[in-house]
């Protein structure tokens, strides 16, 4: 088939790839698949171009793989499906955090690799595992070139004054600031956004990328100006497991009265909170829509109600808004979270189309709608393989 492109996303427990084919304009999807429990029940399955499940495999419980046996499982899988003429020329990894320094995608070698250790504190639940994988290919693999293309990039064009805290000056000369996140998404939703409203495409927009991990991003002109995740990816939304915004005193509070540490209020502000902490029950939006339990219902009530307070801060950013495009696994796949967020923002002058809505969209707006709202299904994975082949032949940027 030829030249083909390999993309990695690695989680903590997990490990997502897509294989493509280099070929014109745009990478051809060949396969794409994942690795879920590499810590404690690992499965795997992939699919083909057509959708159709082209390979399924699990192993026994007590049979962890880790990241190393996820990689090797991967590669001895490549070397069954891909014929002689196959060639991997590249692997894209999705790097959460790539700090002030870099804001492009970037061929990864030994000296890069151990500077982007030092934002492991700044995006803990995703960095050591993005580094992780790229450091196993590496040593199995040292002649395939890796690409690190980083979520922060994105949001290089938000203004200095809505990256500032208000803490003295050494601290933000350090690198403490907002540096947004989400960014693969967000810039594949600038890139597509022309084709579905010229308008707000040219003018203000918020997009809503809401899933497991959730935030808002106000553009202007499909630039990033503003962003909900700022330092870290804990702040802003409510998401699955992680609190989003929260009062720097209750931090002092749980340290002084309830004896907790860094490390533990670390796993509870990332871990244990969010929609899981809220209800109790699932960090799953789909289990708590279908859950009796009030609990369920008022954890499900504070996302929504998180969403639409950011979202009139970062109307009032914007100075006014066109569009808002939901994207991202919730936003894409929930219907009544679209159907609240569009109902809390009427004010705003958007008049909801419940069928269209219902439809799954695109445009679940009525027609004559001052403010149009959007379900635009998003694509991290393209992102990255663009992104790797433009950095190979030296055009990242």
């Amino acid at each position: 088939m030829g030249d083909l492109i390999v993309v990695l996303n690695a989680g903590s427990s997990s490990l997502k790839f897509t294989v493509y084919v280099d070929q014109g304009e745009k990478p051809g999807v060949l396969y794409d698949g994942q690795f879920e429990g590499i810590l404690t029940e690992p499965r795997f399955k992939v699919k083909d171009s057509a959708g159709q499940v082209a390979a399924e495999k699990k192993w026994p419980p007590g049979k962890p793989l880790g990241h190393e046996g996820a990689v090797e499982a991967l590669f001895a899988w490549g070397r069954d499906v891909l014929s002689s003429t196959d060639r991997i020329v590249a692997m894209g990894h999705r790097v959460v955090h790539g700090g002030l320094e870099y804001t492009r995608p970037t061929v990864v070698n030994a000296h890069i690799l151990g500077d982007l250790e030092r934002f492991v504190p700044l995006a803990p639940l995703h960095q050591p595992h993005n580094l992780a994988a790229i450091r196993i290919i590496a040593k199995r693999n040292p002649a395939i070139p890796q690409v690190a293309c980083f979520d922060t990039s994105f949001h290089t064009t938000i203004p200095a004054v809505a990256q500032a805290f208000a803490l003295p000056r050494k601290f933000t000369e350090q690198g403490v600031r907002r540096y947004g996140f989400h960014g693969l998404s967000y810039e594949y939703i600038a890139s597509v956004l022309p084709g579905y409203d010229a308008k707000a495409a040219e003018g203000r927009t918020i997009v809503a990328h809401l899933g497991n991990g959730a935030s808002l991003c106000a553009m202007k002109g499909l630039k990033s100006v503003a962003c909900t995740l700022g330092f870290t990816a804990v702040e802003g939304l409510m998401m699955g497991t992680r609190c989003g915004a929260l009062d720097p005193g209750v931090m002092l509070y749980l340290m002084d009265e309830c004896g907790m540490d860094a490390r533990a209020i670390e796993k509870l502000i990332y871990q244990e909170s969010g929609l899981l902490g809220v209800s109790g029950i699932s960090s799953d939006m789909r289990t708590l829509l279908t859950s009796p339990d009030p609990r369920a219902a008022e954890a499900v009530e504070l996302f929504v109600y998180r969403i639409t307070r950011e979202l009139g801060s970062l109307a009032a950013a914007l100075g006014g808004l066109d569009a808002i495009v939901f994207t991202a696994g919730i936003g894409e796949n929930s219907a009544p979270i679209r159907k609240r967020v569009c109902r809390s923002a009427e004010w705003l002058g958007l008049q909801f189309d419940e069928k269209a809505n219902e439809a799954g969209g695109p445009c679940i707006s009525r027609e004559g709608s001052r403010l149009k709202a959007w379900v635009i299904p998003t694509d991290e994975e393209l992102m990255i393989a663009l992104h790797t082949r433009q950095a190979l032949s030296g055009k990242a940027g």
